[in-house]
Order: structure tokens, then C-alpha cells, then sequence
């Protein structure tokens, strides 16, 4: 098909011309080109466009970034309607179907080849709504009647936190890279560590510079935050760079070493990367040269590092510090949340020996449903119909398992089970359930302030939760005495209720709840604190991360009640049973019914869940 493309460039002149869309059209600096647009912050290739009938898409695969309509790209794509304003660098593109040149805005239409007289400079229009680097909008909310028609300035994408960090040492790295094994490239501990100094000690010359060309160190997060700061940044990293080029060694990507250095001035430096791929779902920070991430189920060494401890305490601050939370030598550990809503945990020295530490579990933009999870082979449709029936006939559920076994992911899941006219309050220390019913209150955990003073805790909000009148209430998880709260909860017309635990196996949750029973400082016989589980809890999830990184629901079980010998009862409805190990380590197992009917059953059958008759599992 053919297209129009009209190109507003950064002293305001525009031109257009007429290309055949075959395949991509690559735009860039690159001779190569499809769409040539020379200037600053224009990478070799820096955007791939997919001419569709109704929507184009958009490919970021620069070092820097691209914008559509609002949307900043990083690495990443969307689909947009014709019409939709690309900011590439600091030019402005927009691209129609040539059988409707109409559409296109007639501020931006400049046809050189006519007698045409140039277009007045436009004006610097108010700066963008912020966003997140690793935002994506619906293409139903972008079009050109809502779009901005000439966006003079160049809008960039927002950064967290007030303090400049700096650089990683891989200059020309944009993704991790991988070996022929497909394993992220780890890094060798002494020689390449003596061997990434010059450059180490080049980029802290580089920050150095910046931080008194720009004067960044006294400017507020407020401000870091404009729109306006990253091409002010980009610009004086350029002309540092382009001073020091004798210096840079040969091979290294000027343009992503730019890239990466106003990340560390205004982002989360080697870490954005990690969190603008879909594909990676947590971050470690071990130390400042240690970084791993989780991919596919494995972790995985990355080529990526901080400079020093001291820049990896910097991103630590831009994360907590507009959440009114803190870290220092006499409170070092944290949790926290990103902007896109990823748990951020935290530690510095003297806890951390080997320096400051953070561990980032990414969130989801698009939640996993029940039938994704089958589809994963994390349980059946049987056990997936069970646990939508129980959640609907209000049963109470604890899910169980061990860290990243994807408790909370589970519990976010049978969430989207309750009905939608029902009062949901849910409790978390950092909020990450994404419920869609209507009527949800969130409530989310804060620390003391420097006074000590203004802590609430989640046994705190359980407390206060029973006097907002919750049809159900949902806690992200029990770790402490909020334990015995959430159960006298459960026993006192507050059914349907679900939380999380950290335990190995059902047994082992129930111990952990009697625990922690006895952690809200009453002291109770253990048979009272039995009884009281035993009364309250109807079933118990266990979610586990096996061996081969795949999560599973390894066991659906009923509470039954007290036995003769004073514990809790526990009868299996659904297991997993593992019987070999295949190619590569991988699980080889299957998920079978015991056989035995919960006692609940009839309730099913009364509510219509299940059909007298019917089989049940």
C-alpha cells in the first residue's frame, strides 16, 4: 500500500513524501533507511513501522525511546490508529494511508515540492501527561482527533526519584546477552572487573560533568519528573561525550552509552532495561557488579552493573522516597512499589554485607486468568472449576507456598471469582491484586516515620477492615498476629474471606497459622487455636515452584475439623503426584482426584453450582 508521511522537524520545517509500505518501514539515521530523519537522539534504526489496513504498528529498537500519541515505547510495541503523532528523537511523524491524505492535520501537511511557503515555528505546547517508561494504552484511546496536532516539544517519559545515579558499565549493551546455551552472559569476577575500570572511571568523569553542567544533585523529583529534563540531559551528554570521544574505547555505541547515562541520570540505570522486558518477571540486585533476573522460570546472571554501592543506594531512594517511605543506617530495609505497581524489597548495609541488595517482582499489565494458568499446565479445569464453586459459595481459602511460588498471582486470580456486588476490602503491605469488580476498597500497610510514629500494620487495617462493613476481605498475606484477626474474621459472618501463608505443605500451614496465632501475644491453649482454624478455614491451596521453575497447584485440601488427638483434620481432594523427570530437568507428573467428596458438596448443589446428578470431578 502506499503512504503519506509527514515529518515536523525540530526548527519547524516539515516536508512530506509518498513511500510504498512493504513489509517494515525502518526509520532511522541509517543510509539503510526507509524513512531517514537526521539529528540527536536518532538511533541507526531507531523505530519499525507495520502498515496494517485500519492500524499501523509501532516498533521501538533504539537505544533511546519512541512515543506514540502518549505512550512511550522502550523496546517495545503498540498498535495506533493513522494519524497518531511518533515522536522520534525531536522530530514529529505522522503517517496516513495515501488514499486519505485528508486526514492527515493541515498544520503539518507541507508539500515541498510546491510552491508552498514555510511553516511558521510552532509553538512549545504544555508538556504531556506523565507516564510510566513501560506504559500501554488501548489503540481505542489514541486517534488523531485527540492526539496533538504539532508537538513542538519532544515528550519524554517519566522518571522515580530525585537523585542522579551512576552509570552501568556495559556501554553497548541494550538487552542482556545471550550464548549459544541461551544463558544471559555472566560476568567474570577479577579480570573483567579490572578490565571494565577505564570505562568505569570515564563514566563517573561523564556524571561528574553532567551533574555540574545540569546541576541535577539540587533539583526535586518534581522536576526530574518534567517532561523537558530528558532532552536538556541528552543534549549535555552528548556534547560531554563528544569531548571525550578520544577517550572512549573503540566498539562502543555512543548513542546507547547516551541512552544508558541519562537512564542513570533520570531512571533506574542498568534496571530499566530489565523493566521494559515483557519477559523477565523479577530483578536482583545481589550486589552493585551482581545482577540476575528471572526468565522463563530460571534465573539467570546478566551483564548488567552499577558503578558503586552508592548509585545502587541512589535508585533505592527515587523508589521509596515518593512513596513517604525511607531507608538509612537505622531502618535499612524496605518494601516498596514501582510506579506500574512492581513489589520493590530492599536492603542496605550494615544488613546487607555485600551492599545494598533490591529485589524487584515485576507486574503484570495484563493479569493471568484461570484458563491462562490450565493452559499453563498449573492444574486442571476440574480444580479450576472447584475453586471458582468454593470462592462463590463463600468458602474460606488460605493459599500456601513457599517465596515466588505465585501465591499472590493464585490469590489475584480466585479474586476475579467473587460477584461483582459484593464489598471487597483487601489488605496488602505493598498493593499488587489488580481486582476488576466495582466495589473494592485497597487498603496498603505504612511504616513508622522518622519520629517512629504513624505505623499501621496489616493487623492493623484487618482490625479497622471488620468496621467497614467487607462482604469479603482479601489479605495479601498473614505473616504475623493480624493471623488470629483474619480468623476470628473468618468465624464471624466474614465467609469467603482468602489470604496467602508461607508453608511447604497443608500440614505445614497449619502449624504456620497457630504460629503466628500465638505471635499476637495472647496466650492461648493450642487446642482453642486449633478449634479456631479448624472453625474458619475451608480449604487449603498449595501453590509450589518445582525444580524445573514451573508453578503448580500441588494439592487442594479440606479442612475437616478436630480429631480425636486434638489436631486439625486435613482430607486431600486434588493432588499432584510427580513420577519421573524428563528432558532438561523438566517435571514429568500429573494431577489426580483422590476420590474423596468435600463436605460442602451439598452446598454447591443448593447454590445451582452443581447439578444433582452431575459428576463432580
Amino acid at each position: 500500500m502506499l503512504i503519506d508521511v509527514f515529518v515536523l522537524a525540530p526548527d519547524g520545517g516539515t516536508r512530506s513524501q509518498r513511500l510504498r509500505a512493504e513489509g517494515q518501514l525502518v526509520v532511522g539515521r541509517g543510509q539503510q533507511c526507509g524513512l531517514l530523519l537526521e539529528g540527536d537522539g536518532i538511533s541507526r534504526q531507531h523505530a519499525r513501522i507495520t502498515c496494517g489496513e485500519a492500524l499501523m504498528r509501532v516498533e521501538d529498537v533504539s537505544s533511546n525511546w519512541t512515543m506514540v500519541g502518549e505512550t512511550v515505547l522502550r523496546r517495545e510495541m503498540i498498535d495506533a490508529p493513522y494519524g497518531t503523532p511518533l515522536v522520534i528523537g525531536s522530530y514529529t511523524v505522522q503517517i496516513f494511508p495515501a488514499a486519505q491524505p485528508q486526514a492527515a492535520p493541515q498544520s503539518v501537511i507541507v508539500d515541498h515540492s510546491a510552491a508552498v511557503p514555510a511553516a511558521p515555528k510552532p509553538s512549545r505546547p504544555a508538556a504531556p501527561p506523565s507516564r510510566s517508561p513501560a506504559a500501554t494504552v488501548s489503540p481505542a484511546t489514541m486517534s488523531p482527533a485527540t492526539a496533538p496536532a504539532r508537538p513542538g516539544a519532544m515528550p519524554v517519559p517519566p522518571t522515580v526519584g530525585s537523585q542522579p545515579i551512576a552509570p552501568q558499565t556495559n556501554g553497548a549493551a541494550a538487552r542482556p546477552s545471550a550464548d549459544a546455551t541461551g544463558q544471559v552472559g555472566a560476568i567474570g569476577a577479577d579480570a573483567d572487573a579490572s578490565a571494565a575500570r577505564p570505562e568505569l572511571q570515564l563514566r563517573r568523569e561523564i556524571h561528574k560533568a553532567l551533574l555540574e553542567n545540569l546541576d541535577l544533585a539540587t533539583l526535586d523529583a518534581a522536576k526530574l519528573d518534567d517532561p523537558s529534563m530528558r532532552p536538556r540531559v541528552l543534549t549535555a551528554l552528548r556534547r560531554i561525550v563528544k569531548t571525550l570521544e578520544p577517550r572512549i574505547p573503540a566498539g562502543v555505541d555512543k548513542d546507547a552509552l547516551v541512552g544508558e547515562l541519562a537512564d542513570e541520570a533520570l531512571g533506574l540505570g542498568p534496571l530499566e532495561r530489565f523493566i521494559a522486558d515483557p519477559t523477565i518477571s523479577e530483578i536482583m540486585v545481589v550486589d552493585p557488579e551482581t545482577i540476575y533476573i528471572e526468565q522463563g522460570g530460571k534465573l539467570r546472571r546478566t551483564d548488567a552493573r552499577f558503578t558503586d554501592d552508592e548509585r545502587v543506594r541512589a535508585v533505592i531512594e527515587r523508589i521509596v522516597t515518593p512513596l513517604g517511605r525511607r531507608i538509612d543506617e537505622s531502618s535499612p530495609l524496605v518494601d516498596a512499589r514501582l510506579k506500574d505497581g512492581s513489589r520493590v524489597n530492599a536492603i542496605i548495609r550494615p544488613l546487607a554485607l555485600r551492599g545494598s541488595c533490591i529485589t524487584i517482582r515485576k507486574f503484570a499489565k495484563i493479569p493471568l486468568t484461570l484458563d491462562k494458568i490450565i493452559s499453563f499446565g498449573g492444574l486442571t479445569d476440574q480444580m479450576g472449576r472447584f475453586l471458582q464453586r468454593a470462592v462463590l459459595a463463600k468458602k474460606n481459602v488460605v493459599i500456601s507456598g513457599g517465596t515466588g511460588s505465585g501465591k499472590t498471582t493464585l490469590l489475584n486470580i480466585l479474586s476475579g471469582a467473587i460477584p461483582g456486588d459484593e464489598r471487597i476490602v483487601t489488605i496488602e503491605d505493598a498493593a499488587e491484586l489488580q481486582l476488576k469488580q466495582p466495589h473494592v476498597v485497597s487498603l496498603e500497610t505504612r511504616p513508622a516515620n522518622m519520629e517512629g510514629r504513624g505505623e499501621y500494620t496489616i493487623r492493623d487495617l484487618v482490625k479497622n477492615a471488620l468496621r467497614m462493613r467487607p462482604d469479603r476481605i482479601v489479605v495479601g498475606e498473614c505473616r504475623g498476629g493480624e493471623a488470629l484477626d483474619m480468623l476470628q474474621a473468618m468465624n464471624t459472618g466474614h465467609d469467603g474471606s482468602l489470604t496467602t501463608t508461607h508453608a511447604n505443605s497443608p500440614r505445614e500451614a497449619v502449624a504456620r497459622l497457630e504460629t503466628l496465632v500465638l505471635m499476637g501475644g495472647l496466650d492461648l491453649p493450642s487446642r482453642a487455636i486449633r478449634e479456631q482454624i479448624a472453625g474458619a478455614v475451608h480449604l487449603i491451596v498449595q501453590q509450589s515452584r518445582l525444580s524445573d521453575g514451573t508453578r503448580k497447584v500441588t494439592s487442594i485440601t479440606e479442612v475437616v475439623g478436630i480429631d480425636d488427638d486434638g489436631e486439625v483434620e486435613l482430607r486431600p481432594i486434588f493432588e499432584f503426584v510427580r513420577t519421573g523427570t524428563g528432558e532438561a530437568g523438566k517435571v514429568v507428573g500429573e494431577f489426580r482426584a483422590t476420590g474423596y467428596l468435600p463436605s460442602f458438596l451439598d452446598t454447591f448443589i443448593v447454590m445451582g453450582l452443581v447439578r444433582k446428578g452431575e459428576p463432580f470431578l
